[in-house]
């Protein structure tokens, strides 16, 4: 590497902004050619190529020379005739032979010889697709067309695929105006500003019981009326919101996680990996306190909450380097497979599991494991009204025929264990409901699809009882007949996770000590001891089966990984979250389900590859790197992993989004290079 990263960019890094005042002056803009398209054309599906096949027909030609006037005799016409004829004979011959020699020379080359031919043919066929995809692009319009300018100030949270004005236009209500509504060409075509007083978050583990309060979007009415206990665990100075005091009313958490393990009968909440939980789905998580308090203990707590304009626990919660993601479980499933978590939580959450005829109760048992938990607090469990004693009567009903078992109940707070035996389904009295899903309703893993009113997840080879699996971390590898499951063997795990670990420690030395360093230090700051890293929250575009996420983790490193499956690809969604790893399906067409500045890193092995290697279904690559560019916290980083060829070709789309870059040759392929960005840090002027 000829010279390092920089932390800090000249011109830009830091320096005070107008919106009026800076035009995008790139020179490879200036160098792009622009190819004029028809008015009926319509991005890269409806490319034409610049040529076409001519065809000739010699009796049409004749029989227009004759209507011109000129006459030919009839000896000349066979003569004609006859000299067409050998020809096309003559080209009938070349082609037989032709084949018959590429026939005999396909199997009769080496096999070095045919990975050569193979290869030299990828090659080519990336190469065509680039070529269309850069004349795709410039079909769009000039390059000055597609400079990006700087959202307005009221775009500093957006978050595409959520517009309630809009939804609530559209027709939408009773809840759905807060679902997900996205589909293609829907993105922002703007970068994403940080707020006037932003500030780098500060390093992990001081983050997470500290943010600046201006890189979130929350007042001071908000933080002091929220609803739920975890929420108002907060205190609130001029510019920092504090999640720690000597105050006794901050020791709820730790109090409320005793009574629960308790509960189950455990000693404290250190013994939950000893019964088999690990991944626990905290629903309408408040500000991430409970996961918080639990990460300590090595559990891996996913927030989801619905999509909110201001005061957002999916924001905060990120904010504070946990994990979180917007989710709303109104009309449509979880973006995950069944038999997904250990435990389902939730406090205070705000959904009425006894409405529609217990719908959100069964998707709850479709997520938890055999054998999970599923934790509630709610004033509804120690109702004294008659309605709402008639409301928590048919939760508990219906419990009892999801084949739930009553564990305990303490004044607010009540625990049930999910049988861990099939056999009880089919037990139940004639009748009963709700139904077991039929085979074409049981899909292991959905894309947002619509709820289900039947009991699913019955039918997966992954029925396996928590306390049956192995513990933390152990679970992480994973054994033999576990990967079975997912149509593995152990040499593919143990080579996948030889690959990665490889691929860690080149990045270690490439790339330290920007990013990875025990000791990171900005210009003014003084060393700070280990582990305070500034990597926090990794998003990983492409998982697979979750090396990067594992790699990460044998290193002992303080992060977590967003281990996203892209929706065109192998579905091993399932792999990743037995093995206790955080993930989700995407479709990378669209927006992530997440506010702006939400990862410190993101990164990618092959998924430029995966998009192209059919047909290029979204309208634009740069809709792809803007949406990374919003996800990207300032100073953020973009670790890209591809061919040699699609690699190169992003160079000029990075430039356009002001990031700093580098590629990188890869020692051990060199097929293969890395793309490396760092976002700058720009800032709003005040008014």
């Amino acid at each position: 590497m000829s010279r390092p990263l920089s932390r800090r960019f000249s011109g830009i890094n830091q320096s005070q902004w107008d919106p009026q005042d800076s035009p995008i002056k790139d020179k490879t803009e200036k160098e792009d050619t622009v190819i004029a398209r028809s008015p009926s054309s319509h991005g890269y599906l409806s490319l034409k190529f610049p040529t076409r096949l001519l065809s000739t027909d010699s009796s049409q030609s004749k029989l227009n020379a004759i209507k011109s006037g000129f006459t030919v005799d009839s000896l000349a016409i066979n003569r004609q005739r006859l000299t067409l004829l050998l020809l096309r004979i003559g080209l009938l011959v070349l082609l037989v032979l032709a084949l018959v020699g590429s026939f005999w020379w396909t199997i009769t080359i080496t096999s070095s010889s045919r990975g050569h031919v193979y290869h030299e043919y990828r090659r080519l066929q990336e190469q065509l697709i680039l070529d269309l995809w850069h004349i795709g692009e410039l079909s769009l319009g000039s390059p000055k067309s597609k400079e990006f300018r700087f959202c307005a100030e009221e775009s500093e949270n957006l978050v595409p695929c959520y517009n309630i004005s809009e939804s609530l236009d559209s027709g939408y209500s009773n809840g759905e105006e807060y679902e997900r509504h996205c589909g293609y060409g829907l993105r922002q075509n703007c970068l994403v500003v940080p707020p006037v007083n932003y500030k780098i978050p500060l390093r992990w583990p001081t983050g997470r019981d500290v943010i600046w309060v201006g890189n979130v979007r929350i007042t001071a009415e908000e933080v002091l009326s929220s609803g739920s206990f975890t929420k108002r665990m907060m205190m609130l100075d001029e510019e920092q919101i504090s999640f720690r005091s000597a105050s006794l009313m901050f020791d709820g958490v730790e109090d409320y996680s005793h009574q629960i393990a308790g509960m189950i009968g455990l000693r404290n909440e250190s013994n939950f990996i000893q019964i088999g939980v690990r991944t626990i789905l905290d629903i309408g998580c408040g500000y991430g306190s409970f996961g918080a308090h639990l990460f300590s203990q090595q559990l891996l707590t996913m927030c989801i909450a619905r999509y909110e304009a201001s005061g957002s626990q999916v924001q905060l919660t990120l904010e504070r380097g946990l994990p979180a993601m917007i989710v709303s479980i109104i009309k449509n499933q979880l973006p995950c497979p069944s038999l997904s978590y250990d435990m389902v939580h939730c406090a205070k959450c705000g959904v009425d599991w006894d409405k529609k005829d217990g719908l959100y109760l069964l998707e709850v048992d479709r997520v938890l494991r055999p054998g999970g938990y599923f934790v509630w607090t709610s004033p509804l469990a120690s109702a004294r009204s008659k309605e709402n004693q008639k409301r928590w009567n048919f939760i508990r009903d219906f419990a009892v025929n999801l084949c739930w078992e009553l564990l305990s109940q303490q004044d607010e707070t009540v625990v049930w264990k999910k049988t861990s035996k099939r056999g009880c389904y089919y037990s139940r009295k004639p009748g009963a409901a709700p139904v077991i899903c039929s085979k074409g309703n049981d899909a292991e893993s959905g894309y947002y699809r619509t709820l289900q009113n039947c009991i699913g997840g019955t039918r997966s080879r992954r029925w396996i009882p928590i306390e049956d699996r192995p513990t933390w971390p152990s679970r992480a590898k994973l054994n033999a007949k576990e990967l079975q499951l997912h149509g593995l063997h152990s040499e593919d795990l143990a080579e996948d996770s030889a690959y990665w670990n490889l691929v860690v420690r080149d990045y270690w030395s490439l790339l330290s000590p920007l990013i990875f360093s025990d000791h990171p230090k900005r210009p003014g700051d003084e060393d700070p001891s280990p582990p305070y890293n500034m990597v926090r929250n990794v998003l990983d575009m492409n998982a697979r089966f979750g090396g990067f996420n594992s790699a990460l983790l044998d290193t002992k490193r303080s992060v977590w990984v967003m281990n996203v499956v892209p929706i065109n690809g192998p579905d091993y969604l399932p792999l990743i979250l037995d093995r206790g790893f955080a993930g989700v399906l995407h479709d990378w067409c669209e927006a992530f389900p997440s506010y702006p500045r939400s990862y410190d890193m993101v990164h990618a092995d092959g998924l430029l590859t995966l998009e192209t290697r059919k047909r290029r279904r979204c309208s634009s690559i740069l809709d792809l790197f803007v949406e990374i560019d919003r996800l990207l916290r300032p100073e953020g980083w973009l670790l890209l992993r591809d061919s040699a060829a699609l690699i190169e070709s992003t160079r000029g789309l990075t430039k356009r989004l002001k990031w700093e870059t580098r590629i990188m040759e890869i020692e051990s392929n060199n097929d293969q290079r890395l793309l490396v960005c760092q976002k700058p840090f720009i800032k709003r002027l005040p008014k």
